[in-house]
C-alpha cells in the first residue's frame, strides 16, 4: 500500500496501463505539455511520447469522435474532457456512437473507449462548470458509469475501465483530486465494476452516497453515532452502471431505513433512480419511506456562501437519517443547524 493523492492514483493507473498495453493512448486538451488541467497526466508525455499522449484542439465532439473511431479500429483510447459540462458538446458522439455502435453493428465492432472528466461544486466556477451529470449518462444503455470516491477506487476502477471492452464514462470529482488515501500497489490491483464498497458498517440506517457524497456521508455517520447514538451503514456504489443493487438491498434489509445522497439535481437524478429501485425491491423491509438528499434545484450560484448551501453537507444527511428513523425533534434541530 502507498499513500497517494486522488490525482496521483489516477496518474499511476494511466502510467501502468500505458506501459502494459501499447494500444492505450491518451487524448485531450492540454494533457501533454501542460500535464492536464488538474495535473492528472503530468509527466506522461515525457515518458510515452507524442504518438500516445496527444494534445487536441478545443473541440469536444471531435475529440470524442476520434476516440470512438480509434477504439473501433483496435486502440484503447482514454479521452480527457476538461470538465463534465463540455461533454454536452460531445453528446452525439457519446450517446449515438460510442454507446450504440456495438449494437448497431450486430456485435462485429466494439468501442473500448474511456471518457474521463471531473465534475462538482465548491470552486466558484458558476452554473456552467459545476454540474454533476451522472444521471444523464446513467440513462443511456451501452455506457458504463464509474464515480470513484477514494484514491484506491480511482486507480482500481480506471485500470478496469481501460481494460473494459465497452465504453466507460469515468467521472471524477474536482474536490477529491488532492485527497490522500491508501492505494494498493501492483499492475493487476483492479477494482471490478458492479461491486459496491461498504465504507462503514451500521445497524440503524443505510446511507448511500454517490461520488464525493460517499465521504460526506461517512462524516455524517460519525456525527450520528457520537451525537445521536445512531449507527449508520454507509455504502459507496462506486459504479452506477453496472449497479451493485444487491449490496444496497442487503443493507436495507438489515437497517430497515434508507437515505440516498447525491450532489446532482433532484429531478430525474441518480437518487430518484436508486430510491425507486429500493422501494420496489425492498418495500417489505422498509419501516419508513426512502429519504433523498440532493443538490438544490437551481443553477449553481457563483457566490461562495450561496454555492455552499446549494450542495449537501453533513447536517442535511444527519437530518434525513433522523427523519427516516422518526426522530423528529432531533431532525428539526439538525435542519435548523444548516441554515
Amino acid at each position: 500500500m502507498a499513500q497517494m493523492r486522488y490525482r496521483e492514483a489516477l496518474n499511476a493507473a494511466l502510467r501502468e496501463e500505458l506501459g502494459r498495453d501499447e494500444r492505450v493512448i491518451l487524448m485531450g486538451e492540454d494533457i501533454g505539455v501542460f500535464g492536464g488541467a488538474f495535473k492528472v497526466t503530468d509527466g506522461l508525455l515525457e515518458e510515452f511520447g507524442e504518438k500516445r499522449i496527444r494534445d487536441t484542439p478545443i473541440s469536444e465532439n471531435t475529440i470524442v469522435g476520434v476516440g470512438v473511431g480509434a477504439a473501433m479500429t483496435g486502440l484503447r483510447p482514454v479521452v480527457e474532457l476538461m470538465t463534465i459540462n463540455f461533454a454536452l458538446l460531445a453528446f452525439d458522439q457519446i450517446v449515438n456512437h460510442a454507446a450504440h455502435i456495438h449494437y448497431m453493428f450486430g456485435g462485429q465492432v466494439r468501442v473500448p473507449l474511456v471518457v474521463r472528466m471531473p465534475q462538482g461544486a465548491g470552486h466558484q466556477l458558476g452554473p456552467t462548470h459545476s454540474h454533476c451529470l451522472e444521471a444523464m449518462f446513467l440513462h443511456v444503455p451501452g455506457l458504463l458509469v464509474a464515480v470513484p470516491a477514494t484514491a484506491a477506487d480511482a486507480k482500481g476502477l480506471l485500470k478496469s475501465a481501460i481494460r473494459e471492452e465497452n465504453p466507460v464514462i469515468f467521472i471524477e470529482h474536482e474536490s477529491l483530486y488532492g485527497v490522500r488515501g491508501e492505494v494498493p500497489e501492483g499492475e493487476d490491483e483492479l477494482v471490478p465494476f458492479g461491486l459496491a464498497r461498504v465504507a462503514r458498517e451500521g445497524s440503524d440506517v443505510t446511507i448511500v452516497g454517490v461520488s464525493r457524497m460517499a465521504l460526506t456521508a461517512e462524516r455524517a455517520a460519525e456525527t450520528l453515532a457520537s451525537e445521536h447514538g445512531v449507527q449508520a451503514e454507509v455504502i459507496d456504489p462506486r459504479t452506477l452502471r453496472p449497479l451493485d443493487l444487491d449490496t444496497i438491498l442487503e443493507s436495507v434489509r438489515k437497517t430497515n431505513h434508507c437515505v440516498i445522497v447525491e450532489e446532482g439535481w433532484p429531478h430525474g437524478g441518480v437518487g430518484a433512480n436508486l430510491a425507486a429501485l429500493v422501494s420496489e425491491q425492498a418495500f417489505d423491509d422498509l419501516d419508513a419511506p426512502v429519504q433523498r438528499v440532493a443538490g438544490a434545484d437551481v443553477p449553481m450560484p457563483y457566490s461562495k456562501p450561496l454555492e455552499d448551501i446549494a450542495y449537501p453537507h453533513e447536517p442535511q444527511i444527519v437530518h434525513a437519517a433522523l427523519a427516516a428513523l422518526g426522530t423528529r425533534a432531533d431532525a428539526a434541530g439538525a435542519q435548523g443547524a444548516t441554515r
